[in-house]
């Protein structure tokens, strides 16, 4: 791999406060390529060794990289409730095949403020007795927030699990509207 393509595979990354505690943004020169939920020291560490093992190339902290810039903020004004939609550049590489399908169609398909059932996701990806593996796709999700998982639901009305945690999954279907605001 020549020094160019390195460079495009190092991811930077830092942290940000949010609404739903902290997050562990990390890009590459092709975009966004993580979001991690709850980016304690453990957590963080973790996710990083993750990333790093992944991409071939340790993360670098970088708070004021520019490829950090927009992300960071995009998602403080998406907590401030004044952004609906990311326009950001994503690197889809910690994800592939049906998931990847499954993520983009979520991506596109499942605007700010609606939800979508895991067996009706499945349907839209052509594989309507998939719901199960929509759910290990929402769970795979490299990208929460941006690619929203949090608005999969239950069939039936429940709100379904989330990587993040219920209590996260509700706090960004109340932000968006779905949900009403917890009273206290």
């Amino acid at each position: 791999m020549n020094a160019t393509a390195q460079d495009q595979r190092a991811a930077v990354w830092t942290v940000v406060d949010s609404d739903i505690g902290p997050l562990l943004l990390a890009a590459t020169g092709e975009g966004l390529v993580t979001v991690v939920f709850h980016a304690t020291d453990a957590v963080r560490t973790k996710a990083l060794d993750r990333l790093g093992s992944r991409l071939g190339a340790e993360p670098v902290h970088a708070p004021d990289s520019p490829l950090l810039a927009e992300p960071i903020r995009q998602f403080a004004e998406y907590f401030a409730a004044g952004r609906r939609d990311f326009e950001l550049p994503l690197d889809w590489s910690l994800i592939s095949g049906f998931n990847r399908q499954v993520l983009r169609e979520l991506l596109s398909g499942v605007p700010y403020g609606s939800v979508v059932g895991y067996g009706d996701l499945a349907r839209r990806v052509g594989q309507p007795g998939a719901a199960q593996a929509v759910g290990l796709a929402m769970g795979a999700n490299p990208l929460p927030v941006v690619v929203p998982c949090h608005r999969v639901v239950e069939r039936d009305g429940g709100i379904g699990g989330f990587g993040g945690g219920l209590e996260t999954k509700r706090h960004l279907l109340a932000l968006e509207g779905v949900l009403p605001q917890p009273l206290f």
